[in-house]
């Protein structure tokens, strides 16, 4: 199970915020970058770098969805460990300013990670060598690889293995839809047009097998894996990194101070936002549909656990 190349990518915080915009407090950022630091975690996504506007403004999408140098530089400068999870943060394409990007030598941000489609590819491959060009380390996540045209896929991927600025080529399980068979059906085809690129994968829960699917990706040689504390993450959240760092059984990882971020801060979080299974996602990710209409669904109160209904209407959308 030990394998020296293995890393850890914790995206508590990034994906996290898109469950509540982002709002989360300073003291609870703080004890997520605390835990996964001391618990040898490779790196920590803290957000997104995104651009302000009149529309998209801090106030309602909170501060962790643009990760400005000083609000980040208040997290980093609260730990005094020794050892130090590489900061990351992600980048949405069209929703950027690379002119604005500091040197990776005057940030305490050392990887970028760019999210985009198969139609985007281009784009995405842009801004990643935007950034690889001021110093960071790169990924390219292609998101909903479950929905697109094969073909389009075989093209983006390799204009991944043609652009050197790639670090690492991430397969994104963005509706939850996937099985292990596919997974591996869809790292073979990963692995045959960008053979040259290291693999990440990041998985969502919606039927349960965000974890095992990660383990799958283990077995086929993917060498970063993303998880959450607790499983954090829209919608059905995410592979729960607790019990990632317990099945990789790495003498480098210490899991305890990850249970004590559970316990002091995700329990009563739980009290105030939803991630995790139910059966309104497990449709969702059966029927591989962007959870946008799942979670639509479990906000009204009154509906939200109807799942009979969920699945009519989810079949009569698809007819």
């Amino acid at each position: 199970m030990f394998r020296e190349k293995l890393k850890v990518l914790d995206c508590t915080i990034r994906d996290g915020g898109l469950i509540n915009n982002y709002h989360f407090s300073d003291d609870f950022v703080k004890a997520v970058y605390q835990g996964v630091c001391k618990s040898g975690v490779d790196y920590m996504e803290i957000g997104k770098k995104l651009c302000e506007s009149d529309v998209y403004t801090r106030e309602a999408y909170g501060k962790w969805n643009f990760c400005d140098e000083d609000d980040l530089k208040r997290i980093v400068d609260s730990y005094e460990g020794e050892t130090r999870s590489v900061l990351a943060v992600m980048y949405d394409v069209g929703r950027v300013d690379t002119h604005s990007l500091l040197p990776a030598e005057q940030s305490v941000v050392g990887m970028i990670r760019t999210a985009c489609y198969v139609a985007d590819i281009d784009k995405g491959l842009d801004l990643v060598k935007a950034c690889k060009d001021q110093g960071y380390e790169t990924t390219i996540n292609i998101m909903a690889p479950s929905a697109a045209i094969e073909t389009d896929l075989i093209e983006a991927l390799q204009q991944v293995e043609e652009t050197p600025e790639v670090d690492y080529l991430y397969f994104v399980d963005s509706f939850g839809a996937f099985y292990s068979e596919q997974i591996t059906a869809f790292l073979k085809l990963f692995k045959t047009y960008a053979p040259s690129k290291e693999l990440g994968f990041h998985g969502h829960n919606n039927q349960q097998l965000a974890f095992s699917n990660t383990q799958q990706c283990i077995i086929e040689g993917v060498n970063l894996l993303d998880a959450t504390v607790n499983g954090i993450g829209r919608g059905a959240g995410n592979c729960n990194l607790e019990l990632l760092l317990n099945f990789l059984k790495n003498p480098k990882f210490d899991v305890r101070p990850v249970y004590k971020v559970i316990q002091d801060y995700m329990i009563d979080l739980r009290k105030e936002i939803e991630w995790g299974f139910n059966d309104i996602y497990g449709v969702s990710g059966y029927l591989n549909q962007h959870p946008r209409a799942a979670m639509k669904q479990r906000s009204d109160q009154e509906n939200k656990d109807n799942c009979y209904d969920f699945l009519l209407e989810s079949l009569g959308d698809l007819e």
